[in-house]
């Protein structure tokens, strides 16, 4: 089964510093870098190194960044299909604090124009039992037809609802797996409570909701289950957090791909994104296909 990631794909500048700024006011980065990043891409590829044939669709500028995201890309999934326009390839500026803790600012002029069901071939290339993947970077609109449309299609639908969108959430009854952090719970359910939160959204329609608890690992209530499950996280020294999220996200659904039950898959993403906070940056943090290779074997070795 092939996974098709639709999202956003940018050049992340990422800002090091002792503490984040205060409102208003100006600080020296003890150090900056320029990579390949966006939610999109770091699904995609953290989807492709656990050894799933991934697809990212997604929308570029026709410039120097637009060319240098091709060719980062192309070594990291299969298959990068990349709508051109006449805009500036998106951007995003990541500051990152002695903690670990981020903020993200994101220029998405492309990923607010891309309509991948217009503008691609999307629709025609997906098989039945595929997964999708889809965020919070496009439009409120395009992301609800593109989790319905895949779902009259036979995939199986993962949307992880981040950023969230202003103007309201896609129809949850199109959605196999929500995965949100505890913030994002919250501004869905109303609760404080993760354990409440993940009965309100599945409430909503969703099959299965996974909240991410950062330190705390994460919470899982799968359709068939009444009490939502812990899974644990292990203990490391965090170093940088952006990015966590995107590789939990994307070694789920290449784990699903893979034919793994969402328990097993969930496991192995929350081991992943252990590992990634123990670096630096977003993409780059990413765990190699050799060490999610090593995660699933010891999994299998535990559960044999």
């Amino acid at each position: 089964m092939r996974v098709h990631v639709v999202g956003n794909v940018c050049i992340d500048t990422t800002f090091r510093l002792d503490r984040l700024p205060e409102a208003g006011e100006t600080r020296n980065a003890a150090s900056h870098t320029d990579g390949l990043g966006g939610k999109g891409a770091n699904q995609a590829v953290a989807a492709a190194r656990t050894g799933a044939p991934v697809t990212l669709w997604a929308a570029i500028g026709r410039d120097a960044n637009g060319g240098r995201i091709r060719n980062g890309l192309a070594g990291e999934i299969d298959s990068a299909c990349l709508t051109e326009f006449d805009l500036p390839t998106d951007r995003s500026t990541v500051a990152v604090d002695a903690r670990g803790e981020n903020i993200i600012l994101s220029g998405v002029s492309c990923a607010l124009a891309f309509n991948p069901l217009a503008q691609t071939d999307f629709v025609d290339t997906v098989e039945p039992g595929d997964v999708l993947v889809v965020q919070g970077n496009l439009t409120f609109a395009i992301t609800d037809a593109c989790l319905l449309a895949m779902r009259k299609k036979g995939l199986t639908t993962i949307f992880n609802a981040s950023p969230l969108a202003p103007e309201g959430q896609p129809r949850f009854e199109a959605v196999d797996f929500v995965i949100v952090n505890e913030g994002e719970a919250q501004s869905i359910s109303g609760s404080r409570q993760p354990e409440d939160a993940v009965a309100v959204i599945r409430g909503l329609g969703a099959g299965c909701v996974i909240v991410t608890l950062g330190p705390r690992g994460c919470l899982l209530l799968g359709s068939g289950s009444v009490e939502p499950s812990y899974i644990a996280v292990p203990n490391v020294a965090v170093v940088d957090t952006s990015g966590a999220g995107d590789v939990l996200c994307g070694v789920f659904a290449g784990c699903l791909a893979r034919g793994m039950r969402q328990e097993a898959a969930l496991r192995i993403a929350v081991a992943a994104s252990a590992l990634a906070v123990t670096r630096v940056g977003t993409l780059a943090s990413c765990p190699s296909g050799d060490e999610i290779s090593g995660l699933i074997k010891q999994l299998e070795t535990e559960n044999a």
